[in-house]
């Protein structure tokens, strides 16, 4: 009997590697997820490579050898997919800088409140 691999879709993969970037632990993350490991450092190096167009599932497209016969007849469309593409891949990479900077900030606050640090300046006229 062999195991059924599970498919997972873009927002998902999307989601996940956003999440890297603030998460403590990637092996805690992918416990969570349910994901091993690896995967979500396949999933992020291939995002970086390919942008979110590259988060394709796994297995053959849905219409077999129809889409190649389809690719050719919409090569002007190119363009502007790859646009699409790339706006996806730069909205992707300002979430995980969000989601850095977050989690930064929560450090410091949680520094300052167990150090007892105010905020305020030491001399004040």
């Amino acid at each position: 009997m062999s195991k059924r691999r599970r498919q997972y879709d873009r927002a998902f993969k999307l989601t996940a590697i956003a999440r890297m970037e603030g998460a403590e632990s990637i092996t805690a993350l992918a416990a969570e997820l349910g994901v091993r490991r690896e995967m979500l450092h396949k999933w992020r190096l291939a995002y970086e490579e390919g942008g979110a167009e590259a988060l394709l599932s796994i297995g053959r497209p849905s219409g077999g050898t129809r889409v190649l016969a389809d690719a050719a007849e919409q090569a002007p469309l190119l363009a502007p997919e790859r646009r699409v593409a790339e706006l996806e891949r730069l909205v992707g990479q300002q979430q995980r800088d969000l989601d850095f900077f977050r989690a930064a900030l929560r450090q410091v606050r949680e520094q300052r409140r167990r150090s007892g640090f105010s905020g305020v300046g030491a001399s004040t006229p």
